[in-house]
């Protein structure tokens, strides 16, 4: 049985990232992936980030072919496209990735580090030894040889399906089953259109909850004459099909007449708070299986890069200590949460209130009269509190008069919001505390749904 410090599953940007990271410490690694090395990087989703993550995590800005182009802010629309909300901020623009090159580069990376690649190779389930994970058992794709691979830490990077966080046993206190509600199911397409597309600078968000119930819609610019569309939907009992709907309700817009697929897919995104504890016995969760996505958007390549790098930094010592305990691993929760899941945590409250608890009348008054604001939503994006002084109050009491319930609707979710970032700043410092802080923020999202939840589509 070959042997290795670590052991990371999924090579996607989350995976990569902490693969080059332990690597880069002296560690032997090995990086899994079911897909060919020439298609790792290849994804459907979104291909959008922020400089303000790279600026983070230390690293370069993509550039090259690696780079689609540049954007200075995004365009929000109400449901009945009267009021356009533009977004934007000097200290940072958004960058639309080639997915698959930047990848390809992440992944580039890892290996020149010293991390060894089994590419078109299939995780099946993980190896237990005395309650601890020591490895996994994986097939090769083509040749269906099984194989077993042994490991002082293993990483779950497995994206969605989370391949070995699904086997856990429940003793380990890992989280296995995600709410529907906190689910997106989306279908994009990369299409060359006729005409250049308007406004290249900006990305546009369509909020329209009679085609997107829980969701949004999206055109992101991708060069002169080409953009990425797709939409999602909260997986919700009798949820639509995103692809019918992508086809019925905005292919049909005239921007996409005469326009043709290159591309396209469906995936499913997990658009909530991080998972209450994402360490075990030998076993740590990073992306998307620990559920570091933005709740508001769901965007998760540079918070799956961020929860890579201080995933390794803490395996790291967890091995110069001998202890891959949850003890010896657990500064990875605090370190995580402290850098990415307290912000995560708040837009969790702010998706019930903005996707979950309007309705197409409440977008559109809301919008129309200021009461939910640019600079409301761009705060919270980057992790700020909802502040709504005195005066404040006042002014969006008068401006709401016909939304009265929308407006205590923002107010219970500014408190709920600071509430719940305090709690994820304050994150216990060993397992001992999670018990207790779990019964807290469940509190605390009970709470939110009552006050918050879903209201009638109108």
């Amino acid at each position: 049985m070959k042997k290795f410090d670590a052991i990371v599953v999924g090579a996607g940007t989350g995976g990569c990232m902490t693969a080059k990271t332990l690597a880069e410490a002296g560690l032997e690694v090995c990086l899994i992936d079911r897909k060919r090395r020439e298609d790792i990087g290849e994804k459907v989703c979104g291909d959008a980030i922020g400089t303000h993550h790279f600026d983070d995590l230390g690293l370069e800005y993509p550039k090259g072919e690696e780079l689609e182009s540049r954007v200075s802010g995004v365009k929000i629309y109400s449901p009945d496209l009267e009021t356009v909300f533009k977004i934007r901020s000097e200290r940072f623009y958004g960058l639309i990735l080639n997915r698959r090159l930047f990848g390809q580069g992440l992944l580039r990376q890892a290996i020149d580090a010293g991390a060894t690649l089994l590419d078109s190779t299939h995780v099946m389930e993980p190896i237990f030894r005395e309650g601890f994970v020591v490895g996994v058992s994986a097939r090769k794709v083509q040749t269906e040889t099984r194989t077993q691979l042994q490991a002082k830490v293993v990483v779950d990077a497995s994206g969605y399906t989370a391949v070995l966080r699904n086997k856990l046993p429940p003793e380990m206190g890992i989280e296995q089953n995600i709410r529907g509600e906190d689910v997106e199911a989306c279908y994009r397409e990369i299409r060359e259109i006729k005409e250049p597309f308007p406004e290249p600078e900006f990305c546009d968000i369509y909020l329209e909850l009679s085609i997107t119930p829980g969701g949004y819609h999206w055109i992101f610019p991708e060069g002169k004459n080409r953009v990425n569309v797709g939409l999602g939907v909260a997986m919700d009992p009798g949820f639509p099909n995103p692809k019918n709907r992508l086809y019925q309700r905005v292919l049909t817009k005239p921007l996409f007449k005469g326009s043709r697929v290159l591309t396209g897919g469906a995936w499913y995104d997990p658009t909530r708070r991080p998972l209450d504890c994402m360490v075990g016995n030998g076993v740590v969760l990073v992306g998307d299986a620990a559920c570091q996505v933005n709740p508001i958007h769901g965007g998760g390549i540079g918070s799956s890069m961020m929860g890579g790098k201080t995933a390794a930094q803490t395996i790291v010592e967890a091995l110069e200590n001998d202890d891959v305990s949850p003890e010896g691993l657990w500064q990875y929760n605090v370190r995580y949460m402290r850098v990415c899941g307290a912000k995560h945590a708040g837009l969790d409250i702010f998706r019930m209130f903005l996707l979950r608890g309007l309705s197409n009348d409440d977008l559109n008054y809301g919008m129309k009269y200021r009461v939910v604001t640019e600079e409301d939503i761009f705060k919270v994006s980057m992790g700020e509190d909802l502040h709504l002084h005195i005066a404040e109050k006042t002014r969006r009491a008068l401006r709401g008069v016909g939304k009265l319930s929308m407006l205590r609707r923002l107010r219970d979710t500014a408190n709920l919001l600071k509430i719940m970032k305090a709690l994820y700043m304050n994150y216990p410092a060993s397992p001992d505390g999670l018990s207790e802080w779990k019964k807290k923020t469940q509190k605390l999202m009970e709470t939110a749904r009552e006050r918050l939840g879903k209201k009638p589509l109108s």
